[in-house]
Parts: C-alpha cells; structure tokens; sequence
C-alpha cells in the first residue's frame, strides 16, 4: 500500500512537472506597421512617433504600431508585397498600384489636397500654351503626369501635343539647374519651390487650379481592419492629435519647427509647403469631403487617366474593370471588383467622439 501511495506520490509529481515545462509561452502581440516617406503632408506621422502621441494611442487601443519610412514608390511596393499593413499614398497610386492589384485598399484618413504644391515649371514661356511642341520633363505615370494632362485639357490641348521625357525626381531639380536648354518640368514640392528660384522660371500651371484631385491619403489593407479595426483607431486618433496642434496657434510653431528638421528643412520652407497645402485639420471636414459628390467626380478622371496609360495594368479591357466604392456604397466601375475604398467610418467616429482617450 505504502509503494502504491508513494508511486502515486512521484506520479503526479511527474505529470505536474512535465505540463509546467510545456506551458505554451504568451503568444506575441502583433506589430503593426505603417509605411509613409518624406512630404510636408505626411510629416505628422513621424512627429507623432517622435513625440509618442502615436504610441499613447495605441496603448489606449491595445496596440503596437511601427512606422517604417522609405522613399515614396517603395513605400507603396512594400504595402503591396503584404511588408507594411498601412501606406501613406496619393489617390491616384492607390487606385493604379494596390488596388489594381486586387488588394482590398482602404482610405481611412483623408489628409489633405495638393493647393499648389505640384507644378509646372518652364522657361521662355508664360502660359501653358507655350508648353506646344516642348519636352517635358517629369516623372512619367506619377501624379506630375496627371497634373500635365489636366493642364494642357483645360487649356485645349492634348498629350501628343507634347512629348514627355521620363526623368527620377532625384535628378529632375539637378538637370534643370545645369541644362539650361532644358524647357520644362513637372515636380511637386519641395522641389518645386526649389526649381521656381531659378532666374527666367515661371510656374505657368500648379495643382491649386484642380482642387481636391490630387489627394493625400492613408490607407490600410483591408483584411487588417477586418482583422483588428482597433488599430485604425489608434492611427486615426493620433493623427488628428497631431492635427489639433498644429491648428492651434499656442502650439504649432513648435510642431512646424519639428516637422521640419525631419523632413531637411527650414521652419520657413516647411511654412512655404504648408501654404499650399489644403490639410483636413478637422475629421468632420475630411469625412464631409469623402461623401461629397466632388470626390466622385475626381475618381471617374484619374480612373480614366489610369486606364488611359495602361496603368490599371496592360490586359485590362476597361475603365470599368476595377471599382472605386464610396462611403455611400455607390461604385464607380465594377462592383464585384471595388478594390479602393473611401471610408469615413473611423474619421466619423472621432469627429463624433467615439475615438477617445477617455
């Protein structure tokens, strides 16, 4: 009896030590990571970091959040690789680059419009009719592009009436400056206001003649809201944190100053961008403009640009082929396939108060 008790004794002993050394280690929260580059527009989002405004938010929603920053296309190609689960981006690139590859693309935060900020630089010459005939330097199939077939329609031209020369805008200001034979670029701040210190440089065309079609945006994968919307919210309530104090006079000069040593600037330049940029301070504001009709309209002209330069990819048939969905489920295109999203859900909530620290 006393063998039995004692080999009863070892045996839960046994068994309790080898289910205390199996214990499953605490699985590991996930990091979520949100991709942006350098542009007066975006530089709230390393301030944020810096400042840990982003990760008080994400605290209060149970959360980590990382920002990664590279330089603009690469930002984009990693969110589209699945490396980045958030991507600051313009209108135009998320309907021809994640969307259009058949990634669910959802704008949560509706940042700003381009007021000025993109332009069109020439030399001999004061208007954009005197831009027939010429090269123009850009780079090709970015919003430059865009912002020059807008251009020569409204002033009633066409593209062939031109003739494009793809150029990086790393060597776009450089090759201005040395080659005084070169007539035209098309470039956005702030190489832009660089560009227009040149003597005989006159900008005869910039974005603040087509309103709110050159849109800076963040969006998110759409499985990652579904997955976790909380962490929406903690991006969308440190944003507009962030947006707070630099619509507060008592506070924003601090801001500015910090902003612009991140983005290799002075406070003055920085200022200079921020005039010609129209930012959506207020969330009721930026939800109010992602209902409107006007958005709708804009969406059908860059979709048709996209489909126009094969940028909704070489096969495809039609401008319809992919959907653009608005907050009043109305879709632009096709509607089994609406990959870009425009949601005011989170920016409606914060405006409402739902998206607190409280």
């Amino acid at each position: 009896m006393r063998r039995f008790l004692l080999l009863l004794v070892f045996s839960c002993f046994f068994i309790t030590f080898i289910s205390s050394s199996f214990v499953p280690a605490p699985a590991i929260a996930k990091e979520y990571k949100v991709a942006w580059s350098i542009y007066v527009g975006w530089m709230p989002w390393p301030y944020a970091a810096e400042s840990g405004i982003l990760k008080k938010w994400a605290d209060k929603y149970g959360v980590s959040i990382k920002l990664i920053q590279a330089d603009y296309i690469p930002t984009i190609e990693a969110f589209v690789a699945g490396q980045a689960d958030a991507c600051v981006m313009t209108n135009m690139e998320a309907l021809d680059m994640p969307a259009a590859n058949g990634m669910e693309t959802v704008a949560v935060i509706v940042g700003d419009f381009s007021n000025g900020n993109d332009g069109i630089l020439l030399r001999k010459g004061s208007s954009v009719a005197a831009l027939k005939g010429k090269k123009i330097n850009l780079v090709e199939l970015s919003v430059s592009h865009y912002l020059l077939v807008r251009a020569l329609e409204m002033n009633g031209m066409k593209e062939k009436d031109v003739r494009v020369v793809n150029t990086s805008d790393s060597d776009i200001i450089p090759v201005f400056q040395s080659n005084p034979d070169m007539d035209c670029i098309v470039t956005w701040n702030p190489l832009l206001l660089e560009g227009m210190l040149l003597p005989g440089v006159t900008n005869v065309y910039d974005s603040s003649k087509i309103p709110g079609e050159i849109i800076d945006m963040l969006v998110f994968n759409g499985k990652v809201i579904k997955e976790n919307p909380n962490v929406v919210r903690a991006v969308v309530g440190a944003w507009y944190e962030v947006m707070s104090l630099l619509a507060r006079r008592s506070t924003r000069k601090e801001v500015v100053k910090s902003m612009a040593s991140m983005a290799n600037c002075t406070e003055k330049q920085f200022e200079k961008q921020l005039e010609t940029t129209f930012l959506y301070t207020a969330a009721k504001d930026a939800a109010e403009f992602t209902r409107g009709e006007t958005l709708k309209k804009t969406m059908d002209t860059v979709r048709h640009f996209c489909f126009d330069h094969k940028l909704l990819g070489e096969n495809t048939k039609s401008v319809d082929a992919i959907g653009v969905r608005f907050p009043d489920k109305s879709v632009l295109g096709n509607k089994k396939n609406a990959t870009l999203i425009f949601d005011d859900t989170f920016m409606e909530e914060y405006a409402q108060g739902k998206i607190s620290l409280k």
